[in-house]
């Protein structure tokens, strides 16, 4: 097996990213290459850890299932030996919790966490993200509406119901 340029890594990851149930022989195809060194690169880039894992994007609006999104910017104060990779830690650790940004401005992170309920989000922050040593504040903003995620328009155009009139 040859390896393959970086390039060519980045268009399979690009692929990938857009569908991931794109098969090694569609991607061989796309790229030039055979469906044999396709899988064989996306299985080292699995073992490499640069693919992390498969996602499937649902639009949750479209089923009874309830679940409310939350961004919550926090304030730390990084303890010493600790520092922000701990204290980061400590918060993905959470079940409720589906991702942590270390960031640049007011806030040290951003967490985004789902629950059941407005309630459950607000427990969750006061008896278990406030409480963590070295959090000194945050500000909870609740996703109301999704028009755009993972690069996916999560709204349906409306049809026209108009009667085409020939002329």
């Amino acid at each position: 097996m040859a390896e393959l340029s970086d390039k060519s890594k980045a268009q399979i990851l690009e692929i990938l990213e857009k569908d991931s149930r794109t098969s090694a022989a569609d991607i061989g195809i796309m790229l030039g290459i055979g469906e044999e060194e396709a899988a064989a690169q996306i299985r080292a880039m699995e073992e490499e850890g640069v693919i992390c894992g498969y996602h499937t994007l649902v639009n949750w609006e479209k089923i009874s299932e309830e679940k409310v999104v939350a961004l919550i910017e926090v304030r730390v104060t990084p303890q010493r030996d600790m520092g922000f990779d701990k204290l980061a830690e400590r918060i993905y650790q959470y079940e409720e919790v589906q991702a942590v940004y270390l960031m640049s401005g007011a806030y040290d992170f951003t967490v985004i966490i789902e629950g059941r309920s407005m309630k459950s989000v607000a427990q969750f922050v006061s008896s278990k993200l406030a409480t963590i040593d070295g959090v000194l504040s945050t500000a909870t903003h609740f996703i109301l509406k999704t028009y755009k995620d993972e690069g996916m328009v999560m709204l349906e155009k409306e049809k026209d119901e108009r009667i085409q009139v020939m002329p």
